[in-house]
């Protein structure tokens, strides 16, 4: 079964390279109301179809505009977030600071494209506990 998901993009910089087709990443935390079970502890995968909307005022409270038609996704890595790092599934072991997260900030757009960077963005826009939360690459 195929799952169809409606995605919100916040991070300005971000949302005209995906509009072009030249950014096709996104690192999503997968949320704790989602009921995943083993060995389904990530929801979306790949052949999911996926697109991307913005909201046309204030989020949640103004209408969304979608700016991509569905696409398939083509790439799915299940990873780990933490303030100290990344990595996969519960292992953190990638720093911020670490070349391989200058060119995962690049895929996702990020400015400027390095882990730092990243981080920030991450962290800004979702609450990260101490202890790290589950979250998924996206490719399209």
């Amino acid at each position: 079964m195929t799952g169809k998901w409606n995605l919100p993009l916040t991070y300005q910089p971000k949302i005209q390279p995906v509009i072009d087709g030249n950014i096709r990443q996104t690192i999503r935390i997968v949320k704790n109301s989602e009921k995943l079970t083993f060995p389904n502890l990530h929801k979306k995968k790949v052949g999911d179809l996926i697109r991307f909307y913005v909201w046309a005022g204030k989020p949640y409270r103004s209408k969304r505009k979608t700016i991509t038609e569905y696409t398939p996704l083509t790439e799915v890595k299940n990873i780990f977030i933490s303030p100290n790092g990344w990595g996969v599934e519960y292992c953190d072991s990638i720093p911020w600071e670490h070349p391989i997260t200058d060119l995962l900030a690049k895929l996702d757009g990020i400015v400027p494209p390095t882990g730092s960077a990243l981080k920030d963005v991450i962290m800004e826009k979702n609450k990260i506990p101490n202890n790290g939360v589950k979250a998924q690459i996206l490719r399209w």
